[in-house]
């Protein structure tokens, strides 16, 4: 796989809540220059970043995160405050205590009103998958197929787990057409996105592609193509 079709589906992430602004700056400049997807910051960078990146690349950050437990009204707020602040894409965690309990008319509803609140902008639902049973996911897959949201997403990466390729697999099989999939959490370079994304990821959200291309590029080398078979 050509690294630059890696690349346009990287969400190059920062979520680490010791960040400081010149760490968003350098992901910011990193995703710039390598054409990635989005980056992925913190909703209280969000502002700087926009200001900062210029439309150089979308903005993209996490509500309810990482626990999900939050209330719809704050989910809401939180959604709408990112976008005034110059967010394109949102990714939310759903209340995973109502998945557990078979609430899935609530997480649906809550799913809709903070895509409501994104105001046209892409929102991302985190399922955390590493806490679901398989006939959970599945029943997740239903209700973001049904739902207003453009993407699944596997993991918040602050969790007990991340993307796997099994998950990745079940969401291919289970998603409706023209919904996009997120692998999140624990892909650890360009031979695992490769391999996500050739299983059926849409997106792949990480720090470590672009960690591994630095390190490349410090070495004197650089990636032809990629294998996937790494993962």
């Amino acid at each position: 796989m050509e690294l630059c079709e890696i690349l346009k589906r990287v969400d190059h992430t920062l979520l680490v809540p010791t960040a400081v602004w010149e760490d968003i700056r350098k992901i910011c400049d990193e995703g710039i220059f390598y054409h990635t997807a989005s980056v992925c910051i913190p909703p209280s960078f969000v502002r700087q970043a926009a200001a900062y990146t210029a439309g150089s690349v979308p903005i993209c950050t996490v509500i309810g995160f990482p626990n999900g437990y939050m209330t719809t009204a704050a989910k809401c707020f939180e959604a709408q405050q990112a976008v005034a602040d110059g967010a394109a894409e949102i990714d939310m965690v759903v209340n995973l205590g109502w998945v557990r309990a078979g609430m899935y008319d609530a997480v649906l509803a809550e799913i809709n009103q903070v895509k409501a609140s994104c105001d046209g902008r892409l929102l991302k639902v985190i399922i955390e998958t590493c806490l679901l049973t398989e006939a959970e996911k599945i029943r997740m897959c239903d209700v973001v197929s049904d739902s207003d949201a453009d993407f699944i997403k596997t993991s918040t990466g602050f969790s007990t787990g991340g993307a796997t390729r099994e998950d990745i697999i079940l969401m291919k099989a289970h998603m409706a057409p023209g919904k996009g999939i997120k692998a999140a959490g624990g892909v650890s370079g360009p031979e695992a996105a490769a391999e996500l994304i050739r299983l059926g990821a849409d997106r792949i959200g990480t720090s470590r592609v672009i960690a591994a291309l630095v390190q490349k590029q410090k070495e004197g080398t650089a990636y032809e193509t990629i294998s996937n078979t790494a993962y």
